[in-house]
């Protein structure tokens, strides 16, 4: 995959999304008040190790894959994951045990890689969310525990335990909506009341599905047309640029 250059959205973008967003589904002034936030390459640094780890583990199942292809795999849940490539590899499904047993291997690979890094300007996004009193959930495809277990050390108070929609609380990941409706579930939310915030087509997609205002972040090597084919309302190039522009955005927004 090749990036091409971006720009951080405008004050008048981000205008002319809110009000193309409003006129859609009649969400009034005022309405947002929570975000619904993806972990892994919003988060974390961590897609560069997850496609590694995917792809190690597959191609030790003799099954020829490319890394990037994984980047268009997040936000699915792994056994989905592993269901899609041996369908088309092997043009079979895969047990119940033998998903645990392929995933448990990307898992270990995956940890094997050593601590990975928090993603710079996500402390600033949090901060920006909890100084406007917006409530947050964190929403991911991931059931990594190396990683869940640390948010409250790299990120305390941003998220308390029972604001947490993981692969293990859902039937089907994204791009399905249901990791996001139940995100919402745990808020009391209607859909107009909160944003997504993605780094993933797939994870837009159910953001957009979902019926939330949903910001895409391009933290990895998906271009933004990509994104763009998912109906995002917000497109940014980076985490940091996203971070600056959100005080902004959510005063747009009220």
């Amino acid at each position: 995959m090749t990036d091409i250059l971006q720009s951080t959205p405008s004050i008048d973008d981000m205008l002319h999304a809110i009000k193309t967003y409003r006129a859609r589904t009649g969400c009034k002034p005022g309405s947002q008040h929570a975000a619904l936030i993806d972990m892994d390459g919003v988060l974390y640094d961590s897609m560069k190790y997850h496609t590694l780890a995917w792809q190690r583990m597959v191609s030790e199942q003799g099954i020829d894959c490319d890394r990037d292809e994984f980047y268009l795999y997040e936000g699915m849940t792994g056994k989905a994951t592993i269901d899609l490539i041996w369908r088309r590899e092997r043009g079979v499904g895969v047990s119940d045990d033998e998903v645990k047993r392929l995933y448990a291997i990307k898992a270990r690979y995956f940890v094997e890689m050593g601590r990975k890094e928090t993603m710079p300007g996500a402390d600033r996004m949090l901060q920006a969310l909890m100084k406007a009193g917006w409530d947050r959930v964190l929403v991911t495809g991931s059931a990594q525990s190396s990683l869940l277990e640390r948010l409250d050390e790299d990120y305390p108070g941003a998220f308390v335990a029972e604001r947490r929609v993981t692969a293990l609380d859902v039937t089907h990941g994204k791009p399905d909506p249901e990791p996001y409706l139940r995100g919402l579930q745990k808020l009391n939310a209607r859909p107009c009341e909160a944003i997504v915030i993605e780094n993933a087509p797939l994870g837009v997609r159910a953001g957009v599905e979902a019926g939330c205002f949903t910001v895409a972040v391009t933290t990895g090597p998906i271009p933004r047309k990509e994104f763009e084919k998912e109906k995002a309302d917000l497109i940014f190039p980076s985490m940091p640029a996203f971070a600056e522009a959100l005080p902004t955005l959510i005063r747009l927004f009220n």
